[in-house]
C-alpha cells in the first residue's frame, strides 16, 4: 500500500518515512502541499496521506478538504500530523474532512496503529467500490433481460412469460405487450 507523507520538517518527515518502509509500506513523501497535492491528484495516488497541518505552499487543513473533493471510487484516508493539540484544532482538522489525527510528539507504536486502521479502512471501502461495481454490473443485465423476449431463429415460435412457446401471430394477436409498440413500417403506410 502507498502512504503519502507531507512534512516541511526534515528529521520528522524521515522519521516517519523510515517507520512505515520498515513496515512494508511504498512510501512518497514531500515537503510542501503544493507537491503533496500534484501526487494525491493523479490516478494512481497513495491510499493513506500523513499530513502536517503547517507546510508551505498549501497547509494541511487545505489541503485535506482538496483531497475530500477529489472525484475518486475509493477516498484517500487522510490523518493529520501535527503538534497542534487544542480541542479546537483538533475538531478543525476533522472538520476538514481528516479520517484520523495524531499529535506530535507520537510514537511509533501509535503511528502504526493508525495507519494500520487506516489500511483496513482503505481496503473496505475498496472491497464496496468493486462490489458495488459488480452490483450495478447485475442490475444493467437483469434490466436487459426483463426487456428480452425469446424468439426461435428457425420457426420463429415466441416464448411466453409463463415458459410455454407459443406461435408468433398467435402470440402477438392474443398478447398485449408493453415491449411491444404496435406500428406501420414505411412500406405499409404507401
Amino acid at each position: 500500500m502507498k502512504i503519502l507523507i507531507a512534512e516541511d520538517e526534515y528529521t520528522t518527515r524521515l522519521m516517519i518515512q523510515v517507520c512505515l518502509e520498515k513496515w512494508g509500506y511504498q512510501v512518497e513523501s514531500v515537503a510542501d502541499g503544493k507537491a503533496a497535492w500534484q501526487l494525491l491528484e493523479k490516478p494512481d495516488a497513495p491510499e493513506i496521506a500523513l499530513l502536517d497541518w503547517e507546510m508551505p505552499e498549501i497547509d494541511g487543513v487545505e489541503l485535506c478538504r482538496k483531497i475530500k473533493e477529489l472525484p475518486r471510487d475509493n477516498p484517500i484516508h487522510v490523518i493529520m500530523v501535527t503538534a497542534r493539540d487544542s480541542h479546537s484544532d483538533i475538531l478543525q482538522g476533522f472538520d476538514a474532512g481528516a479520517d484520523d489525527y495524531i499529535t506530535k510528539p507520537f510514537n511509533d507504536d501509535e503511528l502504526r496503529a493508525r495507519i494500520r486502521v487506516g489500511e483496513r479502512i482503505v481496503r473496505i471501502q475498496s472491497t464496496l467500490s468493486q462490489t458495488l461495481l459488480e452490483l450495478r454490473q447485475a442490475l444493467d443485465l437483469v434490466d436487459t433481460l426483463q426487456g428480452s423476449i425469446a424468439v426461435c431463429n428457425v420457426c420463429q415460435m415466441i416464448e411466453g412469460e409463463d415458459g410455454v412457446w407459443h406461435e408468433r401471430d398467435d402470440y402477438l394477436n392474443q398478447k398485449i405487450d408493453s415491449r411491444f409498440v404496435w406500428t406501420e413500417c414505411p412500406t405499409c403506410r404507401k
